[in-house]
């Protein structure tokens, strides 16, 4: 078997080490042969797709709602929603599915007749589809929650409630 060793890692090695040239060279051709197996396994992982770590799938919202996505030219919105401890969303519903993922603190979400919920950092959720409910901030710091909407152009993606 041979190493095919260029004339600049040749020379690199043997200004690196002059008293083991010898040494030096079969060094060098490993590492060569070491970045090629690398390089080569850095195209296969291009080629694949990375293992997913899913956060929710559901057909359900978290009051056991079925949903449906509304008409029209579709329209994602992505937002960080930030309240302070105590600060209240107000009674409010979503026209749209609403996918929420707690980045930090806690919300306690009342649904009416449906009960009360209280989700912490790390919870993923289908929010309440088109029912009213009211979002609090009972932790001790700001809750950050990254809000996904899975709209439409022309419908609203939150309805404040007139209680």
């Amino acid at each position: 078997m041979s190493f095919i060793v260029s004339p600049y890692q040749r020379m690199i090695t043997l200004l690196a080490n002059p008293l083991k040239p010898a040494l030096s060279v079969v060094f060098a051709a490993c590492m060569g042969v070491f970045g090629q197996a690398m390089l080569a396994g850095a195209v296969a992982a291009k080629d694949t797709y990375p293992p997913l770590d899913v956060l929710l799938s559901s057909s359900e919202t978290v009051i056991g709602q079925s949903f449906e996505y509304p008409e029209g030219e579709a329209r994602i919105t992505a937002a960080i929603v930030t309240m302070l401890p105590g600060q209240k969303t107000g009674w409010h519903k979503h026209e749209v599915p609403l996918f929420a993922y707690i980045l930090e603190g806690e919300i306690t979400v009342d649904y009416g007749p449906d009960g009360t919920k209280t989700y912490r950092e790390g919870d993923s959720i289908i929010e309440a589809f088109q029912s009213e409910h009211n979002g609090e901030n009972t932790g001790t710091i700001n809750v950050r929650i990254l809000a996904v909407f899975a709209g439409a152009v022309d419908t609203p993606n939150t309805v404040a409630e007139k209680n």
